[in-house]
């Protein structure tokens, strides 16, 4: 985790991120008559995109477009070529030992989906999949579903006080019948930094594998799978300047090889009979139907624009702007900063006494201030916290001090009201 900015190096990085920002064309461009400028601090629901990744989608509409996988004309083997090019790309962006061991997916979402489908299948009476508290429905959903389905148990490992997961209460629930751990590296609502290489080698002491949800870490910092130590990881684009409608799941290769496929349909089948059929070769046997190729090239253009940027310097800017307005907000009566953890990364959530988070989302709103408001798919921790509701506010690459700075006014206006909006 990157050191804190403070005084002259938070300037610098500042003038850093106002660079950045023009790359950026919703957020350099005028805002439309009548409207407040942008102030936007919701990166950790989706990040803005740099011009590089809507050029490159464009040209792949104007210049490339055809079905892949299936045609021997020119455009069709460019097209093929291009999305395979890309998932070499993302699968050498997180370390993966080869592209076989990435298969394309909508998202996050739909990656979990598809591990608790397939993975889930070998599971019966007898196993568990231990989550924790901390996980997005992304992670907790699926894996409940499959678990009804299949009758294995789920456990949960718990949080401390301050928001960190409790490490020793992880540590006691494994055991013999543990099949796979699943957890996120960092916490959609808390920001929470879990320490996942160290988590990984007590999973595997264990006999159980682990799968590490991405999603919310990818875009902020170096993930190599490898060094985390993840048998599995999920991650989507839309978060890491790509597109929506395209993620990824990593799997080692001869896990992948093991499970059976989730989704049936053209492409993943080798051979089909009307007697039954053959799957693919990985990753092929999981991309059931058209693959989103417009995405794919996109997630690679993101995923170029944030190494050329450099993660340490994305890390290092994100978690001390976010901790600058924690700190700013801190002073500010009623309002309360959630979590303490050890580790934070570029996002928190906070409240001011008397007035719902609704509320104070659509005020600050109407000053241009786009921040979060509700229960972050995260309603258990958000439950456990007695968290009706909160906002949140999320930074990238090219969030300033200014949107710091409007975010304080805007919240500072609003307890000067005393809760009427």
């Amino acid at each position: 985790m990157a050191e804190l900015l403070r005084g002259d190096a938070l300037g610098v990085a500042d003038a850093w991120a106002r660079k950045v920002r023009e790359d950026f064309p919703i957020l350099a461009s005028p805002a439309p008559a009548g409207l407040a400028p942008l102030v936007y601090l919701d990166s950790a629901a989706t990040s803005q995109k740099p011009r590089v990744v809507i050029d490159t989608i464009v040209h792949y509409y104007e210049a490339t477009n055809a079905n892949v996988h299936r045609s021997i004309h020119r455009l069709g083997e460019e097209a093929t070529a291009a999305l395979e090019a890309a998932r070499r790309s993302a699968a050498a962006f997180i370390g993966a030992a080869s592209s076989q061991e990435l298969v394309f997916t909508r998202g996050t979402t739909e990656s979990f989906n598809l591990l608790a489908s397939s993975f889930g299948a070998g599971l019966g009476p007898g196993d568990e999949v231990i989550l924790s508290l901390m996980e997005h429905h992304a992670n907790l959903v699926p894996w409940q579903m499959a678990a009804r389905a299949r009758g294995f148990a789920l456990r949960f490992a718990p949080l401390d006080a301050a928001g960190d997961l409790d490490l020793g209460a992880l540590e006691a629930l494994l055991g013999p019948r543990t099949r796979l751990v699943s957890l996120t590296q960092v916490s959609n609502l808390l920001g929470t930094v879990n320490p996942v290489s160290p988590i990984a080698d007590m999973v595997h002491a264990a006999g159980a594998l682990l799968a590490v949800d991405a999603a919310q870490s990818l875009p902020h910092m170096r993930v190599r799978v490898g060094e985390l130590g993840a048998d599995f990881l999920a991650f989507s684009g839309h978060k890491a300047f790509g597109p929506m409608g395209i993620g990824c799941l990593y799997g080692r290769a001869e896990l992948l090889e093991a499970l059976p496929p989730w989704q049936g349909g053209g492409e993943m089948i080798s051979q089909v009979s009307l007697e039954g059929f053959s799957p693919n070769e990985l990753p092929w046997k999981f991309e059931a139907g058209t693959p989103n190729v417009e995405g794919a090239l996109g997630l690679q253009a993101g995923l170029a624009y944030l190494a050329d940027l450099g993660l340490e310097k994305v890390e290092a800017w994100t978690t001390s702007l976010a901790a600058y307005a924690a700190e700013r907000l801190r002073a500010i009566p009623g309002v309360v900063i959630h979590g303490s953890p050890r580790l934070r990364a570029g996002l928190f959530p906070f409240t001011l006494e008397g007035v719902h988070a609704h509320d104070l989302a659509a005020f600050l709103d109407r000053r241009g201030i786009a921040v979060r408001a509700g229960k972050h798919c995260a309603h258990p921790l958000s439950d456990s916290l007695g968290l009706a509701s909160s906002l949140r506010a999320s930074f990238h690459a090219y969030s300033t001090l200014a949107d710091v700075q409007a975010l304080v006014e805007g919240v500072a206006e609003a307890a000067s009201r005393g809760g009427r909006l």
